[in-house]
This record gives C-alpha cells, structure tokens and sequence, in this order.
C-alpha cells in the first residue's frame, strides 16, 4: 500500500460502499443525500453506502452520483479516490450563499473560478495557481440553462473552510471589497484537486440564501423551502448535461498539459 492508486482503490470502495470498477465514467457530486435518493428514484437503482461516510449510486447509463459530505477536506478526500477511477468528468451540485442583490433565491451560479479561502487547496499547489472549471463542462451546462430559459450567472466565488461567518461584519466587507458573487465550502477545493488529479471538473451552485443581511440568513425554514422549490430542478440540470456529454462523446480535454 504505497501507490497512490492502490490507496485510493481500496479506500474509495470503504468510503463510498462500491467498488471503483462499478462507478460511471461521468460523477455528480453533491453535499446533500437527498440528491443521491432523488437519483436513484429516477432511475431505479440501489444507494450504496448507507451508514457509511459517503453514499453513491449509479444508473445503467454510466453516470455516477456521490455525497461526499460537506466541506473542503471531503472535497479534496473525494476527488483524490476518484483518481483511480479516471473519470471523463466530474460536475459538482452544491448549494452557496448569493453575495450579490443581483444572486437571489433559487438562481444558479455557474462559477468561472473560485477564490482559494479554504486552505486545503495550498496542499497542491502555490496560491496562485487559480481554482478554474473545466470549460467545455460549462460550456454544456450554459447551454443547457439558457435553451431552458433559467436565470444564472457566471461570476467568481469565494471558497471558504468557514460555516459560520455571518455575524462577523469584518469578514463581510471582505467579501464585497473582492467583489465575489457566491460564498460556498467546496468549489475551489474541488477545482484544485481536479486539476492536481487530471480530472475534468465544472460546478453549478443554487443560490440557497443571501448571508449579507440579517434577514437572509439560511434556517431550517428557509432551506425547507429552497430545497422543495429548486432541487429538482438543479439535479435534473446536472443529469441532463452530463447525460448530453455522454451522448455526444465530444472530447472535454483538447490539450494534454
């Protein structure tokens, strides 16, 4: 056990409850397990995992889902395992909080980058290697979003290893002082060790409360209500593009940097 691929094989299958051999060549990501249940409802598949750190299922078609939990460190745990996989892509479904009076409520954000203020990522490379999706993974779901006609933006997001922040009025005129337009836990992260793996990778963020005024701070309530409005919405986004990607076979890598 001293190659990294040996490593990861082993300890994807103990993490996830499924061996690396039956995942799909194309990964959603999620932090939420209700994602991971939505998926296999629609698709009439097992969970695996259950009781365990992190759950998945897979349909016929090769397309995986995870929940990896919430966090950087998960993030970057998660797409460390799938390094043994080699997948074609990987496409994060998380949530994140609007910065922005124009990023309301159930909006999408499809991030150009991510701002690396969660500290796990200096694990792989300097800090001025910039956090940065996978382009044709966007170019995807944009097209997607807008052949739906849904509002989303694209624009920078902060990535932060901090969960509660909203009280700290120093914290926050940062944030408008780097102009971000989202705050989550796990995009950079995810960006990173993408990159650092050889793994394509894109991201869709569903704007879940809007932290910089007090009364737009998430509660029990208020996520409640966004996940009964959106969610649906952002896993069949999710489903749809990389199920269009799998389809049509074009490459996502032209260049091998």
């Amino acid at each position: 056990m001293i190659e990294k691929d040996k490593i990861t094989r082993n300890w994807l299958r103990r993490y996830t409850g499924t061996d690396p051999n039956s995942f799909g060549q194309r990964i959603l990501l999620t932090n939420f397990q209700n994602y991971v249940e939505k998926f296999a409802r629609k698709f009439d598949v097992p969970i695996n995992g259950l009781g365990g750190p992190m759950t998945s299922s897979t349909n016929s078609q090769g397309l995986s889902i995870i929940n990896f939990g919430i966090g950087s460190s998960n993030a970057a745990t998660i797409m460390d395992l799938l390094s043994c996989v080699k997948p074609k892509c990987v496409f994060f479904l998380g949530k994140c909080g609007g910065l922005k009076k124009t990023t309301e409520l159930g909006h999408f954000i499809l991030p150009v980058a991510a701002i690396r203020g969660e500290g796990t990522s200096d694990d792989y490379f300097p800090k001025e290697v910039p956090a940065m999706p996978s382009f044709k993974l966007h170019k995807y779901m944009s097209q997607i979003l807008v052949e739906q006609k849904i509002e989303y933006r694209t624009g920078v997001v902060y990535t932060t290893n901090r969960r509660v922040w909203e009280h700290d009025n120093e914290f926050k005129a940062y944030l408008r002082k780097i102009r971000v337009l989202g705050i989550d836990m796990e995009t950079a992260t995810l960006f990173i060790t993408g990159f650092a793996n050889g793994i394509n990778r894109g991201s869709l963020l569903l704007v879940s409360d809007t932290p910089m005024i007090p009364e737009g701070v998430k509660t029990e309530k208020s996520d409640r209500e966004v996940t009964l409005k959106y969610v649906d919405l952002h896993i069949n986004l999710g489903i749809e593009a990389m199920t269009r990607i799998g389809e049509e076979g074009e490459t996502i890598k032209h260049f091998t940097y």
